[in-house]
Formats: structure tokens, C-alpha cells, sequence
């Protein structure tokens, strides 16, 4: 590895701790944490009784729903808590970087039916939201577009930046 490759590796992980110990990250933690608690609480409880009052297919429905919401939930929550190891020093944030720990993307899916309780549509809605806001920071902070591995745009200015110092 050369020392290029190096520095631009320390400056990788430096931008991921500092994100991971950031406001923004706290305030992304606490509000994917308390929507996990929300709609388990809602899954066991009242989500429960609502479903068995729905028609055969509004069911069918709210079954196939509950997966994808608890599924979209559970990824982002796995994602959060590697960004809260990275930020308490339990993890290093060059393995945070493994491809196993990246956000897929979500299959695009229609409204839910609106024969779907309100509250299992509002949660729906929240999760496809929070989850879109997760994906973008995890592409945005691991240097990611569309998929494929890119040079962070900070990375590429601070070696442009040590280039010009290095020749001159």
C-alpha cells in the first residue's frame, strides 16, 4: 500500500468517527431506535387485534406489510448500532466499511393498501422515510453512490490539496 493510499485510508476513517460521534448521527440514532420500539409495540399489541378484523385480502395485506416494515426496520437498526460501535470505540471504522454492513436497496414497492389500519400505514410511511434518510448518510459517509464504490468527494480534495504540496 502506498502512503497515499494510506493517508487517504486514516482520512476515510477519521470522517467516519467523526460522524459517528455527530449530532446528527445521535439525533438519526434516537429517532430509528424509538421507531423500532414503536412499531414492535404496535406489532404485538394493537397492530395484532386490528389484523384479525381485516377483510381475507386487507390481511393478507397487513401480513405481507408487517414483513417488509419489520425487515426495512431491522437493517437500519443493524446499521445504526455498527455506526454507535464505530463512535464508543468497539468496532474500527475500516470494518465498518465491509460491504456486509452497507445498506441494500429497498425494492420499490406502491401505497399500501388503504384497507391497512391507519397506524400500520403511518408506519410504513415513517420507516420508507427514515429508511431513505439512513441509506443516503450510509452513501454519503462510506463514499457510495448507486452502488458502486467512489472516492469521497472530501477525500479527493484533501489529496488534491497534498498533491499541490508534494510537487511544489
Amino acid at each position: 500500500m502506498t502512503d497515499r493510499m494510506a493517508r487517504a485510508l486514516d482520512v476515510r476513517a477519521e470522517l467516519i468517527c467523526d460522524f459517528a460521534r455527530s449530532a446528527l448521527f445521535s439525533h438519526t440514532f434516537a429517532e430509528g431506535m424509538k421507531l423500532v420500539d414503536e412499531t414492535a409495540a404496535y406489532l404485538d399489541g394493537a397492530g395484532r387485534r386490528e389484523s384479525k378484523l381485516l377483510s381475507r385480502s386487507a390481511a393478507l395485506a397487513y401480513a405481507a406489510e408487517s414483513m417488509r416494515l419489520t425487515t426495512r426496520l431491522m437493517q437500519m437498526a443493524s446499521w445504526l448500532l455498527v455506526q454507535r460501535a464505530v463512535s464508543e470505540g468497539e468496532m474500527s471504522p475500516e470494518a465498518a466499511c465491509a460491504p456486509n454492513y452497507r445498506l441494500a436497496e429497498e425494492p420499490a414497492s406502491g401505497d399500501p393498501s388503504p384497507g391497512l389500519p391507519a397506524t400500520m400505514r403511518s408506519l410504513l410511511a415513517r420507516s420508507t422515510t427514515l429508511f431513505g434518510r439512513v441509506r443516503h448518510l450510509d452513501r454519503r459517509v462510506y463514499g457510495e453512490e448507486s452502488g458502486t464504490q467512489q472516492a469521497h468527494p472530501i477525500l479527493e480534495q484533501i489529496e488534491k490539496l497534498r498533491g499541490a504540496f508534494e510537487t511544489g
